[in-house]
């Protein structure tokens, strides 16, 4: 019999870029919020001794279905863990999947019909499904069929290369499961390969420009910022999933920001030193363009820094800035996502003292608190592929460059904390940029904001009300996709598409049922809307940068392999 491997299809990796991160999350998991919440739901089987009664007596009739063969529950659509036949064909496995979801339907029955509040129920829903979720029968060796065909048919070896995946990961991953073989990649090898060079530095980025593939390009230049809490090369991964490429070969003159990855020395950047550093980049990109403005993109955090530098310069009236494109962006806390669902005033407090302590946030522990919030797509696959398979992690450069990790500085971690969870966006005025009040309404340029239909970090609700802050004309489109899948959406996929809507009501659910389904990639509309705004076609420079802005370094420059 053939051995299926776990990550056949790219049913690991999809899954697996599915959950990741794409924003880490800046407040952590707390220890204490997590026994609070099991403390709550013991509290309420107290409370409530007919709930308790209702809910055990549940499960004890669908445990006793399970053992006389009836099939009373049924996993989720799209949980790959029980997709294994023997799991509905052999008498055993079939009982014990009756039974561990006879056991977790319980518990989240009780959770659900108990008497907590909104947060607190979800906080205990979440705290529950942790519990369940490590404890499934497919986390160990006997109750995973696939490893058991594996462990035979290898004459035992899966079981040895298991053993060795762990011990390497405790040795050098922390105890965490490795989600990449890091090996396989090399940023300027293959990946962020586009052809290009710094032709400016200062001491918080790199500004890289690419070189054109066209005989002409678009007048006005494309400035490319990413966020500081994940590499640049997000948008330059590998040919045929760049978008620096794509628009490279579409006539546009691109240039994109690689942040400095800061150490304790930084620990006194903010917002402010972010903004200004921009202010600089654009400046550059300007004299060496010869034009009056840029066009601005951005995803995530780095499409809040652009907000902030955008209100900054309609605060003292500078239109250096023509066009922006904020993709994946919530700039508040005011919709649900799963970053706020522990972001209580004591976790932010503790949050930033830590950072204070450190100097920095670091990369590698945001990553470990997001595997946690996401940990069958994050941990659990990963632990049954390297250590119960015994297989190799995957070679995925999406999963390398979320594995990449990068610092942010105490003081800028403190104010995108103030940022989210105090709103400072959505009211004139409550946050400053430079000594200026900002207010997103004043902002006049066009702009273009992107989100992704399943997505569960910057879940679409929260990106339109993104759109809806800025007082230019905006286009707001939303992909059928998730967060990242979303973001590298390269044209040709027969399975993407996405919507738009001129209008923008109030009411978000309004926007979806008035909107158009059109096939294909967001980029192929963005690329259109780009043109519109990138003003006439010119002969292509001979050479990138200028007398004023010499080439440093050839891309993707010496900031981004920093450490």
């Amino acid at each position: 019999m053939k051995v299926e491997k776990f990550n056949e299809n790219g049913g690991l990796t999809a899954s697996a870029t599915d959950g990741m991160l794409g924003p880490n999350p800046f407040v952590g998991l707390r220890v204490t919020d997590m026994f609070a919440a099991a403390g709550q739901i013991g509290a309420q089987a107290m409370l409530h001794p007919a709930l308790l009664m209702s809910q055990t007596t549940s499960l004890v009739r669908d445990l006793a279905s399970a053992l006389i063969g009836e099939e009373a529950c049924t996993p989720e659509k799209g949980d790959k863990r029980f997709a294994d036949p023997a799991w509905r064909e052999q008498t055993l496995y079939r009982a014990t999947l009756q039974g561990y979801l006879a056991w977790r339907n319980a518990l989240a029955g009780f959770v659900e019909r108990s008497a907590l509040d909104g947060p607190n129920k979800e906080r205990a829903q979440f705290a529950m499904s942790l519990m369940t979720d490590a404890l499934a029968p497919t986390n160990t060796l006997a109750g995973n069929p696939a490893a058991l065909r594996k462990l035979v048919q290898s004459r035992g070896a899966s079981a040895v290369a298991g053993m060795r995946n762990m011990l390497a990961d405790t040795i050098g991953n922390k105890g965490m499961p490795s989600q990449v073989d890091k090996h396989a990649f090399r940023v300027g090898g293959n990946l962020a390969t586009t052809a290009g060079a710094v032709v400016f530095r200062n001491e918080v980025l790199e500004l890289i420009q690419y070189a054109p593939a066209t005989a002409k390009v678009r007048a006005r230049a494309q400035l490319i910022v990413p966020p500081q809490i994940n590499k640049f090369y997000i948008f330059d991964l590998s040919a045929g999933k760049s978008i620096v490429e794509y628009l490279v070969k579409s006539e546009f003159q691109v240039f994109a920001v690689s942040w400095r990855n800061p150490a304790e020395a930084q620990r006194d950047w903010n917002m402010d030193t972010y903004v200004a550093a921009l202010i600089e980049a654009i400046d550059a990109v300007r004299d060496i363009t010869g034009h009056a403005d840029v066009n601005l993109h951005g995803a995530c955090s780095g499409a809040m820094t652009i907000s902030a530098l955008l209100g900054h310069l309609a605060a003292r009236g500078d239109k250096t800035v023509h066009a922006a494109t904020l993709m994946v962006a919530v700039l508040d806390s005011l919709s649900e996502s799963q970053l706020g669902l522990f972001t209580t005033p004591e976790a932010v407090e503790l949050a930033k003292r830590n950072s204070r302590a450190k100097g920095v946030l670091p990369g590698e522990d945001m990553g470990r608190v997001f595997a946690w919030m996401r940990p069958n797509d994050l941990v659990w696959s990963f632990w049954i592929n390297n250590y119960l398979m015994g297989e190799a992690p995957p070679a995925f450069d999406i999963l390398y460059w979320n594995n990449d990790a990068t610092r942010l500085p105490a003081k800028l971690h403190g104010d995108l904390l103030d940022i989210f969870t105090r709103n400072l966006f959505s009211a004139p005025g409550k946050l400053t940029v430079l000594g200026k009040n900002v207010d997103l309404s004043k902002v006049s340029c066009d702009t273009y904001v992107m989100a992704g239909m399943t997505d569960h970090i910057t879940p679409w609700k929260g990106v339109y009300g993104t759109a809806r802050a800025f007082g230019g004309k905006t286009r707001y489109v939303l992909s059928s996709s998730g967060h990242i899948q979303s973001l590298i959406n390269p044209p040709g996929n027969p399975k993407a598409k996405f919507f738009h809507n001129d209008a923008l009501p109030d009411d978000p659910d309004a926007w979806l049922a008035g909107a158009r389904a059109e096939a294909d990639s967001w980029w192929t509309d963005w690329r259109a809307w780009l043109a519109e705004r990138s003003g006439e076609l010119r002969p292509a420079p001979r050479a990138l940068g200028n007398r004023r802005h010499k080439r440093l370094a050839d891309a993707p420059g010496t900031y981004v392999v920093e450490r």
